[in-house]
């Protein structure tokens, strides 16, 4: 699906999902080559950054958003710059995009926006209302981590650690596909420089500013959720060594308990106060009396 908008004499073609017929229009009207237009049909691995005569070929991977309409777990956007215009190819919805497309169209009816003279400028706040969003996204997982700090220290050590789990698949989730960005937009500042000018040397630094947001807002949380894991799993072994101590505490009361009964179920001719009147009740008393010295000895050690 092609959508085309207009802001003066700039133009965006944003196509969803391409057919093998939309992208051979695209490529005659706006002269690609053959090799950029198969990539647009499929996604790509890996990001990439190449520098042709009439224009720059991009491809970023963006991390998939909670919201996002996809399964997979990383959003591929293919960018084509020219002078005039700029390609977007994407293969599922994307709702950064989608925003944008919105104002870009209102601001175009309404001639409300200066732009910029070339489509560099399009790109430009294109991929800072990407960056904005994946902030969002990370002041969101922040504010999870807080939940799960708060949930630790309220006794649910256990029910979190698949909370951070899930949290910690997530940041790697950005990790991974925002780690390329750096090198890419790099690589894209030289041929940015050299196609538009030095005075759009601004923009692509601020565009490089936004990702180091980003990559620092990342890593934050990363040393957040470790912290936080550490903290959970060393409360997690605190009630575990509690629990067996409780456990063997009990198991070495019941032992000469367990020895005393024994004792008395014994097929002999004799056995001490068996016979004698009210035999089980001093023998149970003296059950009791042996578990409460032992009991006692255990708290004077401080073992309880």
């Amino acid at each position: 699906m092609i959508k085309r908008r207009m802001h003066k004499q700039l133009a965006w073609i944003d196509i969803e999902n391409p057919t093998s017929e939309e992208v051979r229009g695209i490529m005659e009207e706006f002269g690609l080559n053959l090799s950029v237009a198969q990539e647009l049909l499929l996604p790509t691995i890996k990001p990439r950054v190449e520098m042709h005569r009439n224009f720059i070929y991009l491809i970023l991977h963006f991390p998939a958003l909670k919201h996002a309409h996809s399964e997979d777990i990383n959003q591929e956007i293919d960018f084509v710059i020219g002078e005039n215009f700029i390609i977007t190819t994407r293969y599922d919805s994307i709702d950064p995009m989608n925003r944008f497309s919105k104002v870009f169209e209102v601001n175009s009816i309404l001639d409300k926006s200066n732009i910029g003279e070339h489509a560099g400028y399009i790109f430009y706040y294109m991929i800072k209302e990407m960056y904005q969003s994946l902030g969002n996204e990370l002041d969101s997982v922040k504010d999870s981590l807080k939940e799960i700090e708060n949930e630790i220290f309220n006794g649910k050590e256990r029910e979190m650690v698949v909370a951070l789990s899930k949290v910690s698949r997530d940041l790697l989730n950005f990790r991974h596909a925002t780690g390329a960005h750096k090198q890419v937009l790099r690589s894209f500042e030289s041929a940015a420089l050299g196609f538009f000018g030095e005075s759009f040397s601004f923009y692509v630094k601020d565009i490089l500013n936004e990702y180091y947001k980003i990559d620092n807002s990342v890593e934050s949380n990363i040393e957040s959720l470790r912290e936080l894991r550490e903290t959970n799993d060393s409360l997690l072994t605190t009630k575990q060594n509690e629990i067996m101590k409780t456990l063997t505490v009990m198991a070495f009361i019941i032992l000469p308990l367990s020895f005393i009964s024994s004792i008395y179920s014994m097929n002999t001719s004799f056995i001490p106060l068996a016979g004698i009147k009210n035999d089980f009740w001093i023998i149970m008393g003296l059950m009791v009396l042996v578990g409460l010295i032992i009991f006692m000895a255990f708290k004077w050690k401080k073992w309880l």
